[in-house]
Order: structure tokens, then sequence, then C-alpha cells
């Protein structure tokens, strides 16, 4: 699998002049739009690739400073499920700076985020610290000039010893917060300060960052033999904890007084390094481990070290899963040559295959089911390319032949597109890994080698629930 970042930059603002091209375009007769394939079609020098403001209820990028490998979505107090603008959120996020002593561990806070129907194209923070920028396809001034409608960055820095390859808050205890670092170790952290901080804060502008803060993890953990990528909370018992690593051995953490006990005899199953890891939504006591072997494994931390079931789930690496929590007897896996699956767990010791899709050209690097559809999953891959799919569609010619009528004078569309394929975002480069908001229907940010983006597509905001 393909994890590090190349080269790993500050991130900068992107020179917006370049963009609006030379003012005698305007004369040149307009044709019809073309869809964009990555690995199909390739520009031409002097073409530069442009999107629908009309396909996202908001669209914006932002940074914490360096690039990040992974990062996670704090739950709030908020609300349940909030449909109305504008929006609040709280993340945390691990970088990967060009020295080790650089790094940190970003806990941050965005509000205002106020959605319109307009092409606000994500761009990246200046100098690595806290900013939140737009452009407009056609109202670019009006929107930067508006104070009232920029989205706020707070953020907050604290020393990480080492690049941090993975970070997951716990569902139950938001500010409880756990990171594998590149130094080979796992530690967990308590954040409560830090967050109550941003809660309390009003600021009108984006602030923070200046200064990175030395914080005490609660526990660090040195017993892993290698560094490792793979790291889950349970959502059934608050505090359990598994931490898989390149070695092939995945440690199972227990909650005690405050801390952790760290089993020393560790699960091991797999043939080569472990790459992802996901508790059952319903069993406290079953988790799924996949790995660089192609396997996915199943196991039952009551009866032994060894998994209950492996099945060969890809040709190569198998890279991520992710477990759904809306139907649990669904799986899902990315694979190290672009595919990936889905699985009936009920069927697991026979044909449990029940879609597999060859869409992406690169690794799929990200996998999540939605939480609030159970037939809906997004998906990024090294291609740059962040999709969204809908399982429950399928293939309706007369519809399909209807909308070609209607769009053929506005875009040629491939014609070879899977009918579960529900939205294509891109603009990202080395595209890591994607969360939906848990609280936030139809909201998914993702991380990449320049940048954070936060989307929500027009087209899936039908399907979901009202507040």
């Amino acid at each position: 699998m393909v994890r590090s970042l190349k080269k790993p930059k500050k991130i900068k603002h992107r020179n917006k002049e370049s963009k609006k091209g030379d003012s005698s375009s305007s004369s040149v007769p307009s044709a019809p739009a073309k869809v964009w394939e990555p690995g199909v079609d390739k520009l031409e020098e002097g073409e530069e690739l442009q999107f629908d403001p009309s396909a996202y209820n908001y669209l914006r990028g932002f940074g914490v400073g360096w690039p990040c490998l992974s990062f996670d979505i704090i739950r709030d107090s908020l609300g349940l499920v909030r449909s109305e603008f504008p929006h609040t959120l709280y993340g945390v996020a691990g970088t990967q700076a060009e020295q080790a002593s650089w790094n940190y561990i970003g806990v941050f806070k965005i509000s205002n985020i106020s959605g319109k129907k307009r092409g606000l194209v994500p761009s990246a923070t200046a100098d690595g610290d806290t900013d939140m920028d737009s452009e407009s396809s056609s109202d670019e001034e009006d929107d930067v000039g508006d104070a009232s409608a920029q989205p706020i960055l707070q953020l907050h820095k604290v020393a990480h010893q080492g690049g941090v390859n993975r970070i997951r808050a716990m569902s139950q205890k938001p500010h409880i917060c756990a990171t594998w670092a590149d130094r080979g170790h796992v530690q967990v952290w308590d954040f409560a300060s830090q967050l109550d901080a941003l809660a309390e804060s009003n600021a009108q502008s984006s602030q923070g960052g200046n200064s990175i803060n030395r914080v005490a993890p609660v526990i660090k953990f040195d017993g892993h033999r290698d560094e490792g990528f793979s790291i889950d909370w349970s959502p059934v018992v608050t505090g359990r904890l598994v931490s898989g690593d390149c070695n092939r051995c995945i440690h199972l953490w227990e909650p005690s007084n405050d801390s952790w006990i760290v089993d020393a005899n560790p699960f091991v199953g797999h043939q080569a390094s472990v790459e992802d890891l996901q508790w059952s939504p319903t069993e406290a006591d079953v988790f799924a481990s996949c790995s660089v072997d192609g396997n996915i494994s199943i196991w039952d931390s009551r009866i032994g070290k060894s998994p209950a079931v492996s099945i060969k789930a890809h040709k190569t690496d198998a890279n991520v899963i992710s477990w759904n929590r809306l139907a649990s007897c669904m799986i899902a896996s990315g694979s190290d040559d672009g595919s990936f699956s889905i699985r009936d767990l009920r069927l697991i010791k026979g044909d449990s295959l029940v879609a597999h899709f060859e869409y992406h050209k690169q690794p799929i690097t990200s996998i999540e089911w939605s939480p609030h559809e159970a037939s809906t999953l997004a998906v990024s891959s090294a291609d740059n390319q962040l999709t969204i799919w809908d399982l429950s569609l399928e293939r309706d010619e007369e519809e399909e032949a209807e909308f070609k009528a209607k769009i053929k004078e506005q875009a040629n569309a491939p014609t070879n597109l899977p009918p579960q394929l529900l939205f294509v975002h891109q603009g990202q480069k080395d595209l890591k890994e994607l969360h939906w908001h848990q609280q936030i229907p139809g909201m998914i940010i993702s991380t990449a080698a320049d940048g954070f983006n936060i989307l929500m597509p027009a087209n899936i905001e039908t399907t979901l629930p009202s507040a």
C-alpha cells in the first residue's frame, strides 16, 4: 500500500490570478463540456479542469499546516442530526512534517459553514497555519469580501513525537484520541481542555496555531515490534481498542481506572502487515482486519488469538475495510489494485461477495459506509478521485436515454460508468483518508497532500433524513 506523502511541504495559497484566464477567451465559441476521466483522459497544453458549481451544496478547502495522512471528526453535542446551515464541526488531525520534531496533532473547530450552491473551489492554507479560503467561478470578489460568509477555523496544536500514521477519536468519549506514530508507538491522549477552549471561543476570524503545546499522553505503548497504520475504538464497549502493526501483530487494549491495560500477547493470523481494523458495530468481542496478504479476517477475542474466519478478499494488498453500522452484515474492502468489494458476513464461509467494482485506476486509500444510508459508501483512491456509491441503484435504460438526450448539448458524459456511481469529486492530490460527518448528513471531509476538503454533494441530499 502507498501510505507516505512524498516530500511533505507546508500548504500555501494558490495563485488566484492565474486561474481567471485571459479576457479574450470570451470570444471563443463555446462547445459542449467534457467530463474528465482520470487515467483515461489527458490534459493538453493550456487546458484546465473546471467543476460544476451546481453539483455541490458546499465545497471548501482548509489546512492545519503540514499535510495529514489521517484525521477524525469529533462527535459533539450540537445535535444528533443537523441539516440547516450554518454548521460547526470539530476534528483532530495528525501531521506528516518535513522533520520529525515539527509534527503535532491539530485539534480544530470550523464554524460558520454556510452552504451556497455557488462555485466554491477548495484551496489550501497559507504558510500552514489557520486558514479557510474559497474561490468562486464567477463571484469570487463578492464571496471573499463578505466576511459573514467565511467559515472560521480555530486550531490548537499538541506536540507529537514523529509523524502520525493514524488518529482515531473514541465515539463515547470524544475527547479521548489514539494515535499511531511512525516511530512505532501507540498513544492515547485526552484533549478535553483543548476542545473545551474551542467550544467556549466565539472568535470572529480564524486564529490559533502559532505555537505548539506539549501535553503528556495518558498512556504510551511501545510493545509493537514495528510501526503500524491500523487502530480502532469499539463502538460497543467504551474504551476498548485494537492496534495492528506492519509485523502482523494485533494488540487488544482494555480500559482500567482512567488508563489502559494492553495485552502483551498479540493476535496473529495474517501473513503480512495488518493494514486496517474495524470493530463489529453490534458484537462486543468481534473485530475485523485486512492485510497486505489480501485477506480479511474476523476475530473473536473470547476464543483465542487466531482468526475465527479468514477469506481471500483481494488478489493484491487489502488496504482498508469498513463495517456497515446500519447493516451490520455488510463489510467493504479496498485493494491496492484499485478495486473494492462488498461482502455479506452471513455468507462468509461460502460465496459472500455481493459486489465488486474496478472503477478506480490506483490503490484504494480509504473506504467508509455512510452513517445515514445503509446502501451508500464513499471511496478515495490514489488516482485523485473521491467517489460516492449507492448500491441500491440499478441501470434503467429508458431513464438513461432520456437523461442523455437532455444533456447532450451541455456535456459529453462517459457511457461506461457503473449505475451505482453517484458522485465523483476531484481536485485534491494524493488523497489519503475520508470520513462522513456522523451528525451532519451528506457532509464528507477528506485529507490529501494539498490539504483538506469539506464537501456536500447536492445529489445525495434527497436520500438523507431531515432533522
